[in-house]
């Protein structure tokens, strides 16, 4: 299984970032086994429409599960076609937010942000 997370730093230890759609990285890790990279979010610059295409970049990389604090209904949108789980973060680090879902402590994210569009 492949996990998507925003991230701020190129750092396993780092914080979950709090801006989906404008994060710089995004940390990819796959638990079956345990190999991880960080790919450049190219959207974070984006006049608009920045959740759409980093959420285009997630599925791109075949995440089949993204851990984020927030997420706009467009991003959502675009997840949620292709089949991505969205879960809720807890504060900690990108690691330890992978351990909280191996371990079933997170819980499927409920609230979209309707019409936000970043301005």
């Amino acid at each position: 299984m492949r996990i998507g997370i925003p991230a701020e730093v190129k750092d396993i230890n780092g914080p979950v970032s709090n801006n989906f759609g404008r994060t710089q990285y995004y940390f990819i890790y796959d638990d079956s086994n345990e190999n991880y990279e960080f790919i450049s979010n190219d959207a974070a610059n984006s006049q608009g429409g920045a959740g759409v295409k980093a959420a285009q970049l997630v599925v791109d990389s075949k995440a089949e599960i993204v851990i984020t604090p927030q997420l706009g209904e467009n991003a959502a949108a675009v997840l949620n076609a292709a089949n991505v789980q969205i879960y809720k973060c807890e504060d900690g680090t990108l690691m330890e937010n992978i351990k909280l879902l191996k371990d079933g402590r997170l819980t499927l994210l409920s609230s979209i942000h309707k019409g936000y569009h970043g301005h």
